[in-house]
């Protein structure tokens, strides 16, 4: 199936094309999670309006935000260039590159984005400028190498989704174990979406000659897997709480297990490419809870 450029494509098309290539959804939510922790999982200060205008005003946080969100969008951009005839099957109303924006261009803004996350990274610390490097390369070995194979792209995405949190950690010394109790908790939701979404794409995938679970297990295996990784991750999660000095992080996971134990019973009966994208949604709903809990911490 081949896809040919339209002759005359006007700027707002490629302006349209672009921020859904990127997906700029996703980055907002980035965003708005490194400064929601910031505020309320990493802070300093009592709250109060004032403590959040230093914070809107912190010039390292920025440039960490900002880093972190340009090497998402270059792991996205990347990602869609590669899986050009994936999603002409999965989602063909969706594909950009080649239709609004030209093959070479969109690597061209991917290895922009990479190379200023990485320098912005070097303008806060080392530390962090590492870890940014660390997350281009496992985008670019995603991309191209492991996304095709069963369990270990997923697992890849799962990691770089922490990755998002981590930063932070390495940037705030002080509140790390309070920190990777989320990423933990962003690691392993992200984990179960991304094998709901192989189930969900089965179609397009096999066709291409990917290995994902779900075409070399069958759904019913596959759903079996995605319970065991739901019983780790809530032992994991209530192991690593209940050895941090504040019980509040406990009881909120508790809490969490509602909407949790919904997503399973939901995966039992799901059968239908629109019942898994329901379910990745759902991810998406329960990871976006997880991060509002840190308000109560």
């Amino acid at each position: 199936m081949m896809l040919r450029t339209p002759r005359k494509v006007t700027y707002l098309q490629v302006l349209t094309g672009f921020t859904r290539l990127i997906r700029w959804q996703n980055l907002a939510i980035i965003v708005f999670t490194q400064y929601f922790t910031r505020y309320f999982l990493i802070r300093d200060k009592p709250l109060s309006f004032s403590h959040i205008l230093d914070i809107l005003l912190e010039k390292n946080l920025f440039l960490i935000v900002l880093a972190t969100v340009l090497v998402a969008a270059s792991g996205y951009i990347i990602n869609d260039y590669y899986d050009i005839k994936i999603d002409l099957v999965n989602k063909p109303e969706r594909v950009v590159i080649g239709r609004y924006i030209k093959r070479r261009w969109a690597l061209l803004i991917h290895q922009i984005f990479n190379a200023s996350g990485i320098l912005l990274g070097l303008l806060v610390d080392r530390k962090t400028a590492f870890v940014n490097l660390c997350a281009v390369f496992c985008l670019w070995l995603y991309a191209n190498k492991l996304k095709r194979l069963a369990f270990w792209g997923n697992l890849m995405v799962a990691i770089l989704t922490g990755f998002s949190l981590l930063v932070l950690a390495v940037y705030y010394p002080g509140h790390q174990r309070e920190v990777w109790v989320y990423a933990t908790f962003s690691f392993f939701i992200t984990l179960i979406r991304e094998i709901i979404k192989d189930m969900e794409d089965v179609k397009g995938d096999e066709r291409h000659g990917c290995r994902t679970l779900p075409i070399i297990w069958g759904i019913a295996r596959t759903k079996n897997l995605v319970y065991g990784l739901i019983a780790i991750f809530i032992s994991i999660l209530f192991i690593l709480a209940s050895q941090l000095p504040n019980e509040r992080i406990a009881y909120i996971f508790l809490l969490m297990m509602f909407p949790v134990g919904f997503l399973t019973y939901k995966l039992v009966y799901a059968d239908k490419p629109n019942d898994f994208a329901f379910l990745s949604n759902a991810c998406k709903i329960i990871m976006l809870i997880g991060v509002l809990t840190m308000i109560a911490v």
